[in-house]
């Protein structure tokens, strides 16, 4: 029987489809509150539309040319969120401010460097090379704040910017980038020394406490940025990365146990020594107690006024422009959910959680489709990434968990979130498109030697699968579902 393989399809007008409707999503948002503030269709808002739409267009182009195969959905739901997130800042600009065209420059920026990556990484699999070199730039980046000369000093409490000339910039952000590539580099090459070595207690298997050197790491450096930065948010952001890494390379219970073991015992011991993280505690825990609500520094107030907001929202929300998010503290950064939650309300908050949900999802998918593990660690880790910080702030201004310092990926106001998450979608799409692409199974020149680290193997005989069948390999499922 002859089986008969079809090329893969680019999908591309999709895209363009999808893209369109992201558009009208994020500039009819934009109209909606130029009307209310009687500026509907004024000449600033035809600028903003057109240079968000041909940033936009200018991307699926370069995505035509460079990775056609990529996956057609993430650049629309971005996008849609960008947008968004633009009306809304834009919408709560209070007279001389100018918050919202900062934010839309950074866009703008944001997207050609993310055209950067496109156009000049052929293959995610060479980032591989600059493992440890990643792991020294993140070190790097998180020292960056504490340098006397370029430290931005202590902001609102934390201490994660430096001064780039007249503004601020948080390299912390661009470092969850590089700790990313250094943790898929590493786990990719030493998983069969983690995975086969170690002792089983019971059902589970522990590693050696040699082994044990990356996560302790890790949790040194997130309990650095906690005590050093005064940071809790990225200081969750960064452990729970790597221990999400560690678990899809090694499919081993017993590394999630130790890591939560870890951030549990970290946890205690700096709400028992550091006041910031003991304040942010008792502002979640008694956040409508008086004397909670009135503090000056680590109070609830700004929860309150939140959950208030929101509350006002009700089902369908007051209408863009219509509320009054702007009584809530840093209602465009930090708070940016509430204001969303009280002007498109319960159902409008819903389809935002939706296009992160789809967000993750074509990453996590992008991970599996891919045939090398570098590659299927690295597009985990950089989706898991933009879960975890829409969890840990979504779920602050819900008060499901403390309040922490992070923004929201793609709606928030801060130019650095926004350049390292348009970076993060350049390199999903790369990987996507690696992995939706045709195989290349030209032949080899003579004396060529290919690189057994890279090479994707050949689908075995049905002799050799005969003979193996008694084998169970680790990658067993997620090569079997890459194939699918």
């Amino acid at each position: 029987m002859t089986t008969i393989e079809t090329a893969p399809k680019p999908r591309r007008n999709v895209e363009l489809v999808l893209l369109v409707l992201a558009l009208a999503v994020g500039i009819g948002a934009n109209a909606l509150v130029g009307v209310d503030r009687q500026k509907a269709f004024d000449t600033d808002f035809w600028f903003q539309s057109s240079l968000l739409a041909a940033a936009a267009l200018a991307f699926h182009v370069v995505l035509r040319i460079r990775a056609k195969y990529a996956d057609p959905v993430i650049l629309p739901i971005v996008v849609a969120l960008n947008g968004l997130g633009l009306a809304m800042i834009h919408r709560l600009d209070r007279v001389g401010e100018d918050t919202g065209n900062n934010q839309l420059r950074w866009t703008v920026v944001a997207m050609a460097v993310s055209i950067a990556v496109i156009w000049f990484l052929k293959d995610h699999r060479m980032l591989r090379r600059f493992t440890y070199i990643s792991l020294a730039v993140s070190a790097l980046l998180l020292v960056l704040p504490l340098v006397p000369g370029i430290s931005a000093g202590e902001i609102l409490g934390a201490s994660v910017w430096i001064r780039v000339g007249s503004m601020t910039f948080q390299p912390g952000e661009i470092a969850k980038i590089t700790l990313a590539i250094f943790f898929a580099g590493y786990l990719s090459s030493n998983r069969d020394l983690i995975l086969l070595a170690g002792r089983k207690i019971g059902p589970l298997q522990f590693p050696r406490f040699k082994d044990l050197g990356p996560m302790i790491t890790a949790w040194l450096v997130s309990i650095g940025v906690l005590v050093f930065q005064r940071d809790l948010g990225s200081s969750i952001l960064f452990f729970g990365l790597f221990l999400v890494m560690i678990y899809v390379a090694t499919s081993r219970i017993s590394w999630v146990i130790i890591g939560v073991v870890l951030m549990a015992g970290g946890g205690f011991v700096a709400s028992r020594v550091f006041s910031h993280v003991a304040l942010r505690i008792d502002g979640w825990v008694n956040a409508f107690t008086e004397e909670v609500y009135g503090r000056a520094y680590g109070g609830s107030l700004q929860i309150v006024e939140g959950l208030f907001g929101m509350a006002n929202g009700g089902l369908v929300g007051t209408g863009l422009g219509q509320g009054r998010p702007n009584l809530v503290p840093f209602a465009n950064s930090d708070m940016i959910i509430a204001s969303f939650g009280e002007e498109l309300g319960l159902i409008g908050l819903f389809a935002i959680v939706l296009m992160y949900l789809l967000l993750f999802t074509r990453g996590f998918r992008a991970a599996l489709g891919t045939r090398d593990a570098f590659g299927k660690l690295l597009a985990t880790g950089l989706s898991f990434a933009i879960a975890l910080q829409c969890f840990v702030v979504i779920g602050g201004v819900t008060r499901l968990i403390p309040l922490t310092g992070l923004t929201t990926p793609f709606l928030a106001a801060g130019g650095s979130s926004l350049l390292a998450n348009w970076i993060i979608v350049g390199l999903l799409l790369m990987i996507s498109h690696t992995a939706r692409g045709p195989v290349d199974t030209t032949p080899l020149a003579p004396g060529e030697i290919p690189d057994a680290k890279e090479a994707i193997p050949e689908p075995p005989s049905r002799s050799t699968a005969a003979a193996g069948a008694g084998r169970t390999s680790p990658d067993a499922h997620t090569e079997a579902v890459s194939q699918l």
